[in-house]
């Protein structure tokens, strides 16, 4: 095997959680208040739904391939030239997506803090040290993880408890006024970002307890979805019916800030979160594509890639998109149906058609026993004729 390293369960949970919202948290609160207005914080229990399936089929088609990755699989379940096909679809769509997550992160610095920075210095510089963590392996990431994620989740608790003061119930009234459709509309996005939940078939197999797998993949997409809840119920909360217009709601929010004139102008608190939060989102995305394209090519070792596609990824970043409001566009429309045909559909018809072969594989098997047994009855019948 490429990875030596093993991590837990817990670890792998850990590590998904960023990977999931270090974008969704600015950003899914203004996607999904276009479509369910008041009731935008309903949107992503119903994505949600998509996450837990995504889990039970990437643990599924893990439990028949327990040591390999979607690159390695595909060729046993469809054959060899298809599976290859396969493998380079998945290669080429995480390139595509972590190009974009780096041009988010790249976007946001820029625009609102390091205006005068030239973007390459900021996309280069968060590719570089990620490359560092990858190629330092599995285990790296992990732990990094582990220090990072807890960092995040209290400072977006701290500022949710220090917007309390402004927050205004009624704005939520009246729930589903016109239904269940336009929480489901505004669902639709946030889904498709749930859908990433797919990478766990590139951890799984580095697990310490394989059997637990499955258990800490529903955890860490129910954190997430709670996380999204609470960053769409504050923004709501605050702004109301004018949610859909901010670029970053909770950037926004943040600005709101104001505690005995003392305590206020706290938007590095945001800046953190979102280095820190995409520092791992780019990292998993940017292992997996590394240790993907090893498998790929068949290769013993995977760290020689690291660089020459840290390279390949920025210079993605600004071809993914010529400005922000293409990105946007992108994000909000045609991003969903890709998102879901890549790591929906493709891993489902992959499930199917490993179920099917598995069957049949056992019936052929149930033949030749069969016959044996006749053919092994036939003598002992002349026997007792005789």
């Amino acid at each position: 095997m490429i990875e030596k390293g093993r991590i837990s369960s817990l670890q792998m949970a850990i590590m998904m959680l960023p990977t999931i919202i270090a974008t969704g948290i600015l950003l899914v609160p203004a996607i999904t208040g276009k479509f369910a207005k008041q009731d935008m914080w309903m949107s992503p229990v119903w994505a949600s739904l998509a996450g837990f399936l995504i889990v039970y089929i990437a643990y599924h088609l893990h439990t028949h391939y327990p040591k390999e990755t979607v690159i390695q699989y595909s060729v046993k379940i469809i054959g060899a030239v298809p599976g290859k096909v396969v493998g380079f679809l998945y290669l080429f769509f995480y390139l595509h997506i972590n190009g974009m997550v780096l041009r988010e992160y790249g976007e946001f610095v820029v625009g609102n803090f390091l205006i005068k920075t030239p973007m390459l210095v900021v996309i280069g510089s968060m590719a570089f040290v990620c490359a560092l963590a990858v190629r330092g392996g599995i285990e790296v990431l992990a732990r990094t993880a582990q220090i990072f994620v807890p960092v995040v989740i209290i400072l977006l608790f701290f500022i949710a408890i220090l917007l309390l003061p402004d927050l205004e119930p009624k704005k939520m009234f009246p729930i589903m006024e016109k239904g269940v459709l336009p929480s489901l509309m505004g669902a639709i996005v946030p889904s498709s970002w749930f859908t990433e939940f797919f990478l766990l078939s590139f951890l799984l197999p580095f697990l310490g307890q394989r059997e637990k797998g499955l258990k800490w993949g529903i955890i860490a997409v129910f954190a997430v979805m709670l996380l999204m809840v609470i960053t769409s119920l504050v923004s709501l909360l605050l702004f109301g019916g004018i949610t859909a217009t901010f670029t970053y709601p909770v950037f926004s929010a943040v600005r709101y800030i104001s505690i005995a004139d003392f305590l206020q102008h706290l938007e590095s608190i945001v800046m953190a979160i979102w280095v820190a939060g995409t520092f791992v989102k780019v990292s998993v995305f940017f292992y997996v594509l590394v240790i993907g394209t090893a498998q790929w090519l068949d290769l013993s070792d995977y760290r020689s890639l690291v660089l020459p596609i840290g390279f390949l990824l920025v210079t993605v970043s600004f071809w993914v998109a010529p400005d922000l409001q293409t990105l946007a566009l992108f994000l909000s429309t045609s991003s969903p149906f890709y998102l879901f045909l890549i790591q929906f559909l493709l891993p489902t018809l992959l499930l199917i058609v490993s179920v099917i072969r598995k069957k049949n594989r056992r019936n052929r098997e149930k033949v030749p026993s069969n016959i044996n047994n006749l053919t092994a009855a036939v003598p002992e019948s002349g026997k007792m004729n005789e």
